[in-house]
């Protein structure tokens, strides 16, 4: 995305300071690079000699394709068509960039946006696995597989079972697909399963929750999914069977991670993926350093800030990497649910437009107020 941001005509503006925009998804209302612009636009209608960099974010859920797509040149999106997290056949993609890494994005494969109402037992990740063996197939010399806004909580094994994994009932027939079939789980066969490319797998993950527990997958993702208590419930007596069947199981659901989208990082970590923070890298394919260098700001933000914010997500790694720079950071969100003490201002989209409704109807014009009101608190 071009540095300086663009005068009505084309023309670029004189720089004045260096202004960072690197903002995640604000998911449901606008796109990572959507957001950077509306912001940049706001402050820029305040400051036109500013010079503003847009580097738009994303920490292993969705909009993470489209981070790589605009930051790797010669990357290549590839389209495959998959189960959806429901069963019905789509179309989605993934992305070759030129050194033979595939990344493979769970949301755009067996993402809650794909359902047309939630399904907390039913939904798979098994069109993910799917998008994953095209990628194999394609040669793909290592994997990035994102993980995030899943609307699944099987644990992983749809994905799994796609890549060649069996998990059986009593009677040796497969369980029924997503987490509610996981309570009739007798035993899980990975003797069949495909082996990591050449460079192997690394699964880049927002959160660190544990599969299992109060802070697990069940428990803390599936209310988001449609899971009432007792559907909650039965998620995490499944789960917990799954990670008694899996070899190395125990070990692997106290894993940080483990939890990511409805347990996936479970699987993925059985199959001998590793883990990594998606935000650590999307930052870096994007050249985040390299533009925070003699910046006098960097705005970050996505859809809601809350405690869960500071794990991992985006706006927490734009923050790190600005404080070992010295440059100050301001935040932008839908909503504002934590402290916000370590930015140097903040601004709520809920707040300036009045309501969460009132900002849901029309993002992108109160993106582009907090850019206005963050350019004039400067």
């Amino acid at each position: 995305m071009d540095n300086a941001f663009p005068d009505g005509d084309g023309a670029a503006r004189p720089a004045g300071p260096r202004i960072v925009v690197a903002p995640d998804s604000f998911k449901g209302s606008a796109t990572a690079a959507d957001a950077a612009r509306a912001i940049a636009g706001g402050w820029a209608s305040v400051r036109p000699f500013d010079e503003l960099v847009l580097r738009p974010m994303a920490d292993g859920g969705e909009g993470t394709l489209d981070a790589f797509a605009a930051a790797v040149p010669g990357a290549e999106r590839r389209p495959v068509v998959v189960a959806g997290p429901a069963g019905a056949e789509h179309t989605a993609e993934w992305l070759l960039l030129p050194d033979g890494t595939a990344v493979v994005e769970l949301a755009a494969t067996s993402g809650l946006t794909l359902l047309d109402r939630p399904r907390p037992l039913e939904a798979s990740t098994r069109g993910f696995g799917e998008a994953i063996g095209a990628a194999l197939d394609a040669g793909a010399e290592r994997l990035l597989l994102a993980l995030g806004g899943s609307g699944s909580t099987d644990g992983g094994t749809g994905a799994l079972t796609a890549l060649g994994a069996r998990f059986l009932r009593a009677d040796g027939e497969p369980i029924a697909p997503g987490g509610g079939g996981l309570v009739e789980l007798d035993r899980v066969e990975l003797d069949g399963l495909r082996a990591l490319p050449p460079g192997g797998a690394t699964i880049l993950g927002d959160v660190t929750n544990p599969l299992l527990g109060a802070d697990g997958a069940a428990a803390v993702f599936g209310p988001q999914k449609g899971a009432d208590a007792d559907t909650v419930a039965r998620l995490e007596q499944g789960l917990t069977r799954l990670a008694e069947a899996t070899p190395g199981g125990d070990a692997l659901a106290a894993a940080a991670g483990a939890g990511a989208a409805g347990g996936t990082g479970f699987a993925l970590l059985a199959w001998g993926a590793r883990m990594r923070g998606g935000a650590a890298a999307v930052a870096e394919a994007i050249g985040l350093d390299a533009a925070l260098d003699g910046a006098r700001i960097v705005i970050t933000g996505e859809g809601r800030y809350d405690r869960q914010s500071a794990a991992g997500k985006a706006p927490s790694e734009v923050a790190a990497r600005a404080a070992a720079t010295g440059v100050p950071v301001a935040l932008v969100a839908g909503r504002i649910d934590a402290e916000t003490s370590a930015f140097r201002a903040a601004a709520s989209l809920s707040s300036l437009a009045g309501s969460g409704a009132r900002a849901m109807a029309d993002p992108l014009a109160w993106l582009r107020a907090a850019g206005v009101e963050l350019a004039r608190a400067r």
